[in-house]
């Protein structure tokens, strides 16, 4: 291979992955890409041009002028360090330490493109396909670098996006702003009148920001009617609700029902009135739990109902100066209960009811059934049949009137005359009104902590919401007038980042520099059958597939395409042809589409493999020989890794060279409940065929040393560029099956034992394909990089100067604390775990160390070990684990002399295997606020206690032998500075 590309020996993984976290750290400041329309996966910005800079450019490249490229004109990791610095002094650094902008800010200009590409008068655009574009970063990239780009997905909503985001910014520009504020007053005029009276009117100087409504059943032991919620707490300073029940007459007597009070103090509050699913009836002549079966059972019979329990509002507050004139007003956020003008269900029941025989035969509702999938189950538990039953009957009549203005809007413009600009402006509108019913529907919650409404998809799921929070349209600088304001800020920020800013000549695309006209190419099919594009057309694929089972586009995507065929669909009907989107050809391991048939799980996963290796084979099809085709790919399971793979081999493609950046949300996992991996692995691949020379390996035994040492010769650089724990793990993945891929096909000289879920035939229907012992997966590399970086893990967490090893029971409870950094995580990847150490997860590790929890495992600490008489010998003699847990719970229950000895009376206190054990552990628990200040809660705080036990035992009695834990380093950085 002689085109040897930069991506391929180097990519600056720390700086990239801070500047990929900086990105989206400010809520406030997010990409336009962000929030222009929900998308439940995109890769940063930055990420993404990196992606398509490095797979492009030749290995010698000038490395700090690709930088430039970027956008990254400074050191981001020094700049983070010294952020963190100076949270713990007190030091301001200025409203930006960072001495540049965000990178994703920058626009390539001149200089980059002289110094970087070397672009010459004529020479031809470089050409980017990517199949599954989704929300479209990496095309949007594309078109910001000059590249031309064809972006396809198969699903229609994230077509209208890529539409939205890519091209309409680069054609209209400035009129795209000018068309959709003009549409956007139009629509306001039009809907004014149309939503008089729906509403209660409010006092002068007040504006309502919410009205909270709780579902409620009747309770069937004593009739009353019974308002659900979790908690009634409304704002973090204590402010919440106490139920006032009205139990007239009696258990089973009418018009039992209960008021509301807003209270001032946490202890006032009521308590909730369901939990786990099951409810609680809160009149005092009653007090009886209600199953939670009982609670679908009225659901699913229509009979759940909805109260008002409170609503938000802001009231207008004079201010008068020290001379008593007055000063500047201010607003005030306050709570009150509702009155009896503010419940108007039946009058706007009424008035829906008079609007369904025209909206019915004009198509205005999204009356189709919400199909059974793995994330639609949840509201059909609840009732929820329809999409339209998502909203209340309030907001359901606003939404029907929204696409009822939005169509007379239309109609009128098609009198005029559509330009492109304006129909472009359309599609931004249909948009907006997407972004309000994302606030605003019966899937919503009241976020108490923030004082804000959380919208539907602040998870990517439809988890049923026992109480939920409602938008008012026309409330001045909310509803219509945010959604729009959103959508204007957000069109101006895209066009600003493709085009430069309006009116200034200071940004030159590469266009305009050399003549060179990039084209963008957007399309709505299966990415397995692009038929429009030629044979050996492409120069590079950069994309970001489906991730295995961790998203279900197409059933979560449903909740915007029923609405949005009903407008923008008017407008660009070519991609609103189905009823609703395409769940069967999606590339997703989705068991709903195996749903009654034995081993569902296993077959949506053969299915996902089988889909993505189609979609490979066809960017195989369109890529040049020479072409890079480069993956990102974020998940822990080792399925998705191994379904993902096999495709990838399957299709005729090696894996050349992996990268693992950190690109998502930033927070100390220490303090987090469950464990989450931060890092987007970056796989790059070659068509097989062009792959350098290298001996072939016949049998997997000659081929895993050679996996274990690629691993091991890169995963002190993955470390030292920011990577750690889980990440860690899943970063060695790519060195590994790089290493693998180089010698597929592969088998196995000796025969490999038949796993225990055959050997005992369970799940038998699981293993369709008989079992074949001599057979090798991508799976067998994943778990020999995962025991390599158990290894390195293991050398670097003892440093006790003697040669010890460590236990296996001992060391999966490191390296579980050290990979995930949390006291729950997933069973499968523990399981995972176990056998790196080479231990019985089950036998081993469950009622020993840890409990199972559903498809989680809990580890344990040394009270609740002690509580459930799991300590074993304090001796050490099963595992060095046991004796560091008696240490911690005595030093806890009793006193560190009492640990102390202990510890001397059974002889452990001077075996290096325990002083090993002990090193080891001090360095993966979770920081006590003793040493740390942070407040730990829950379990993490338990584990935070045997932590601080354990070092003020080491300080007492091991201070000469066991080294100071140097994660306490972390916390000191204040005092070294």
């Amino acid at each position: 291979m002689t085109d040897t590309r930069l991506i391929e020996r180097w990519l600056p993984i720390a700086a990239l992955g801070e500047e990929s976290v900086r990105e989206r750290r400010s809520m406030t400041a997010l990409p336009p890409t962000y929030y222009l329309h929900v998308w439940w996966a995109r890769r940063p910005l930055v990420a993404s041009r990196a992606a398509i800079l490095a797979s492009l450019l030749p290995a010698d490249a000038d490395r700090s002028r690709f930088m430039h490229a970027l956008g990254i004109h400074g050191d981001p990791v020094k700049t983070r360090q010294r952020i963190d610095k100076a949270k713990k002094t007190g030091e301001d650094l200025g409203l930006n330490p960072y001495g540049y902008e965000r990178a994703f800010k920058h626009r390539p200009d001149r200089r980059d493109w002289e110094g970087i590409l070397h672009v010459r008068q004529g020479a031809d655009v470089p050409i980017l396909l990517d199949p599954t574009a989704g929300g479209g970063s990496i095309p949007f990239e594309a078109t910001r670098l000059g590249i031309s780009s064809i972006a396809n997905d198969l699903n229609p909503v994230a077509a209208l996006i890529e539409k939205a985001t890519i091209e309409y910014p680069a054609k209209y520009r400035e009129d795209l702003i000018d068309e959709f504020r003009r549409l956007t007053d139009a629509y306001i005029k039009r809907a004014l009148p149309k939503f008089k009276n729906l509403f209660p009117p409010e006092p002068t100087n007040t504006q309502v920001l919410g009205y909270l409504w709780a579902r409620t059943i009747q309770c069937p032991h004593c009739d009353g009617r019974l308002p659900l919620s979790p908690n009634w707490r409304l704002a973090p300073d204590g402010t919440g609700v106490r139920l006032v029940p009205r139990c007239v007459a009696g258990p089973r007597t009418e018009g039992r029902y209960c008021e509301f009070e807003i209270v001032k103090s946490a202890k006032d509050h009521s308590a909730g009135t369901v939990a786990d699913g099951d409810g609680a009836c809160p009149f005092p002549d009653c007090g009886r739990i209600i199953d939670g079966e009982k609670i679908k059972e009225q659901a699913q019979a229509g009979e759940m109902g909805e109260q008002l329990f409170a609503v938000v509002f802001k009231r207008r507050v004079e201010t008068r100066t020290k001379t008593g004139r007055r000063g500047k007003d201010k607003w005030v956020r306050e709570y009150r209960a509702p009155c009896r003008d503010d419940e108007n269900i039946s009058d706007i029941q009424a008035l829906l009811n008079a609007k369904l025989p025209d909206w019915q035969y004009l198509d205005i509702l999204p009356t189709e059934q919400i199909p059974i999938g793995l994330k639609t189950a949840e509201p059909h538990r609840y009732g929820l049949l329809t999409w339209a039953d998502l909203f209340s009957p309030r907001q359901l009549l606003g939404h029907g009137i929204a696409v009822e203005v939005y169509r007379e809007l239309l109609a009128e413009e098609e009198r005029r005359g559509l330009t492109p600009s304006v129909r472009a402006a359309l599609v931004y509108l249909a948009l907006s009104l997407d972004k309000l019913r994302d606030y605003n529907s019966r899937m919503t919650r009241w976020h108490s902590k923030r004082e804000v409404i959380v919208n539907t998809f602040d998870r990517h799921d439809f988890a049923f919401k026992w109480s939920y929070a409602e938008m008012a349209p026309l409330i001045v600088g909310l509803g219509f007038e945010w959604v729009f304001e959103q959508t204007e800020k957000c069109i101006g920020e895209l066009v600003e980042l493709v085009c430069g800013r309006c009116g200034s000549n200071d940004l030159v695309s590469r266009a305009e520099a050399n003549d060179i006209t990039a084209t963008t190419s957007i399309t709505c099919k299966s990415g397995d059958a692009l038929d429009h594009v030629e044979d050996a057309s492409v120069d590079i694929v950069v994309m970001d597939p489906p991730y295995y089972d961790n998203v279900m586009y197409a059933e979560l995507s449903d909740f915007f395409y029923v609405w949005l065929k009903r407008t923008a669909g008017y407008v660009v009907p070519e991609l609103f042809t189905r009823h609703l989107t395409d769940k069967e050809n999606e590339a997703v391991a989705n068991p709903a589409k195996f749903q009654g048939q034995k081993g569902a799980k296993a077959l949506a996963g053969r299915d996902y493999q089988e889909r993505m290796a189609r979609i490979f084979e066809e960017c195989r099809r369109i890529l040049k020989p020479d072409g890079i085709l480069t993956l990102m790919f974020t998940h822990k399971a080792t399925g998705a890794w191994d379904a993902l793979t096999k495709g990838l081999m399957e299709a005729g493609f090696s894996i050349s060279a992996s990268w693992p950046i950190n690109t998502e949300a930033e927070g100390s996992l220490h303090i987090k409940d469950k464990s989450a991996a931060n890092s987007t692995i970056f796989l790059v691949c070659r068509p097989r065929t062009l792959v350098s020379n290298i001996r072939e390996a016949k049998y997997w035994e000659d081929v895993e040393p050679l996996v274990a040492q690629a691993v091991r010769s890169r995963v002190a650089e993955f470390q030292e560029g920011g990577i750690t724990g889980v990440d860690l793990y899943l970063a060695s993945f790519g060195p590994a099956l790089e290493e693998f891929s180089r010698h597929w096909p592969l088998k196995r000289g000796r025969p490999r034992s038949q796993p225990e879920a055959v050997r005992r035939r369970k799940q038998a229907a699981l293993f369709e394909e008989e079992f074949d012992p001599y057979a090798v997966t991508p799976e067998d590399a994943l778990e020999a990089a995962r025991r390599e970086v158990k290894r390195w893990r293991l050398e670097q967490l003892t440093r006790v100067k003697a040669n010890t090893e460590v236990d296996p029971l001992t060391s999966w409870f490191v390296l579980a604390w050290d990979a995930f950094r949390a006291p729950v995580f997933p069973y499968d990847e523990a399981l995972r775990l176990a056998r790196a150490v080479g231990v019985d997860l089950d036998t081993h590790v469950v009622g020993v160390l840890a409990e199972k929890k559903g498809s989680d495992l809990l580890i344990w600490d040394s009270v609740r070990r002690a509580a459930k008489g799991a300590l074993g010998s304090p001796d050490g003699s099963r595992a060095m684990i046991d004796a560091v847990h008696h240490a911690a719970n005595l030093a806890r229950t009793r006193t560190l002399q009492a640990a102390a000895e202990m510890l001397a009376k059974v002889q452990v206190d001077k075996e290096t295997a325990f002083l090993a054990a002990l090193e080891a552990v001090l360095e993966v628990l979770p920081v006590s606020k003793q040493f740390s200040g942070v407040e730990l809660d829950g379990d993490l705080a338990s584990a935070g206690s045997d932590f601080e036990a354990l070092e003020n035992l080491r300080r007492l009695a091991f201070a000469e032998r066991v080294d100071e834990p140097k994660q306490l380093d972390l916390w000191r950085m204040d005092e070294a500075a």
